[in-house]
């Protein structure tokens, strides 16, 4: 049945995350079960909500343990199946953690176009896509002529809240960890301002973006980013918390920002956090209209590529060091 390469987690991260917390190991192919495909994976995604999960601050993950295989979607190629539902050849996308050639339940699989890049089906038609779909349509609300922050908005879920803000016709600020990220978002992604958190004078800038204040904030960072933007909510504004990145990676989380109550209680603010789960039947609506985006270029999915399962590790460093755009995306050797 040939080998199964697989990055285990070494040593669940206390501090900040290092390559070195995960181990390589060979495995034998475990062949199916009756209710199982073997995958060769072609790809996994790695987003910053996998170190919440190892964190142990995202409960739906479940508790962080060493010496099994690093969780993460991927997309594959069905090698053998012993569930009607898939045959020999079929393009898939599901649990295959950090692994070559896994044996998953059918049920956890979704059949996938084989035609189609897999950088796109695990970005803006995956999950990173259909979070930002929801959590900023179906929390957000925005319409025409309101100001939509986001935050991490050059980040896999981030850069697509922009864009989809813009086509609800809202005016589009991102928040950004450098200048240049600043620019791809004004330049190639038509957001209206982007302003670098990591400025002197952030706060200056922030408030300049935001001249009528914030009709809905989209949050994938907390701390002190989420505290300036409590500062600047219109009356009726809505936060959507989506991700606490800036917390992820550190034994020590910080505190909630100031204001809250009282400042959602002033303006009458609504803020509500959601897991994308939450909106899974109404999965293949999201699609639909993300494909519809992208095939009038509407949507512009932006990824970070690295070449070879032993990159995996690496790559998740340099996305919580804010080193990439859009989806990070591995591809795993033929």
């Amino acid at each position: 049945m040939g080998e199964n390469h697989q990055l285990l987690i070494g040593t669940v991260p206390q501090g900040a995350l290092r390559a070195d917390d995960f181990v390589a190991y060979v495995a034998p192919t475990a062949p199916p079960d009756d209710g199982e495909v073997l995958l060769e994976t072609l790809a996994v995604t790695i987003g910053a909500g996998q170190r919440a999960g190892l964190q142990g601050s995202a409960s739906y993950a479940g508790a962080a343990s060493s010496g099994v295989v690093m969780g993460g979607t991927g997309v594959g190629r069905v090698v053998e199946s012993r569930s009607p539902a898939f045959a020999p050849g079929d393009m898939v996308m599901g649990p295959t953690g950090w692994q070559s050639r896994p044996t998953v339940a059918a049920d956890q699989l979704i059949a996938v176009d084989g035609d189609l890049d897999p950088a796109l089906l695990l970005g803006p038609l995956g999950i990173n896509g259909l979070t930002a779909y929801f959590g900023l349509h179906d929390i957000g609300h925005p319409g025409p002529g309101d100001t939509v922050v986001v935050s991490a908005a050059a980040g896999s879920v981030g850069h697509m809240v922009g864009q989809m803000g813009r086509l609800a016709g809202a005016k589009v600020v991102g928040v950004a960890g450098s200048e240049a990220k600043c620019d791809l978002l004004c330049g190639r992604l038509g957001f209206d301002a982007a302003v670098n958190y990591r400025a002197d004078d952030f706060r200056d800038r922030f408030k300049a973006a935001t001249p009528e204040r914030i009709d809905v904030y989209f949050d994938n960072t907390g701390g002190d980013i989420l505290g300036s933007a409590l500062f600047r909510m219109a009356v009726g504004g809505r936060i959507v918390c989506c991700g606490a990145v800036s917390q992820y990676d550190t034994s020590t989380p910080g505190p909630g920002p100031r204001g809250i109550p009282g400042l959602l209680v002033n303006n009458r603010v609504t803020m509500q956090g959601f897991l994308v789960f939450d909106f899974e039947e109404r999965y293949a609506e999201a699609r639909a209209q993300i494909s519809s985006w992208l095939r009038q270029g509407e949507l512009d999915p932006l990824t970070t590529e690295y070449e070879g399962l032993e990159a995996a590790p690496g790559a998740f460093v340099d996305l919580l060091a804010g080193a990439t755009v859009g989806t990070t995306v591995v591809r795993l050797d033929p």
